[in-house]
């Protein structure tokens, strides 16, 4: 599948799992089996998750809880993939 392929199909998920105020932690086992039946998988961050950090640094840090890879972020949105 080429990259732009990847893209659009990124783009036009919706996302499945929301990161709120108990932080990455608490979803990293939810996004670790939905990797297991999705390519991909789109994780919106609440406010109450970002606090005094960005998106960027929170999907980093969900990625290697889950052992998940990230794909990219937009906005409060990231996208991970295996």
């Amino acid at each position: 599948m080429s990259d732009d392929d990847t893209a659009r199909r990124a783009h036009e998920l919706d996302a499945t799992i929301r990161v709120g105020k108990k932080g990455v932690e608490s979803v990293a086992d939810e996004l670790d089996r939905q990797l297991g039946d999705a390519e991909l998988v789109k994780v919106k961050f609440l406010r109450s998750a970002r606090g005094g950090t960005d998106t960027e640094t929170l999907a980093d840090e969900l990625a290697a809880a889950a052992g998940a890879e990230l794909y990219r972020t937009r906005g409060n949105t990231a996208v991970f993939s295996r």
